[in-house]
């Protein structure tokens, strides 16, 4: 039960990550279409700093300790995974044309487990 309550929290925190980062993208593409990728990357770094600091203090309630570790962690854990979704978006949008609008959205579908596995059993732990 406690791990259910744990997802349910990190996806809550998922959401201001995912509204910060996409607001992000968002804006840049309305600069230049063309800065989809510089978008997605500032996006990233600042929306992993968010994650970081809600996780630490809401969903794994300070169980990692320390500050610099557990951020830089946090950077290593998203970062693995945002490699991944660039590669995908990368893709959908080059290769699949698909919209750029909707290509980060469906990278979330893979990234947000990924992402709950990997801080709940290395970052916070």
């Amino acid at each position: 039960m406690r791990g259910i309550v744990q997802f349910i929290k990190f996806g809550i925190v998922g959401v201001s990550n995912t509204a910060i980062s996409l607001a992000v993208y968002y804006f840049f593409l309305y600069i230049d279409k063309g800065l989809y990728m510089a978008g997605y990357v500032i996006g990233f770094f600042i929306s992993v700093f968010n994650a970081y600091f809600w996780n630490n203090h809401y969903v794994f309630h300070g169980g990692a300790s320390g500050f610099w570790m557990p951020l830089l962690k946090s950077y290593a854990a998203y970062g693995g995974t945002f490699l991944l979704s660039s590669g995908l978006l990368y893709a959908q949008v080059q290769w699949l044309s698909v919209s750029r609008t909707i290509a980060p959205l469906v990278c979330l579908l893979v990234t947000i487990p990924l992402n709950f596995l990997v801080n709940k059993f290395w970052t916070f732990r």
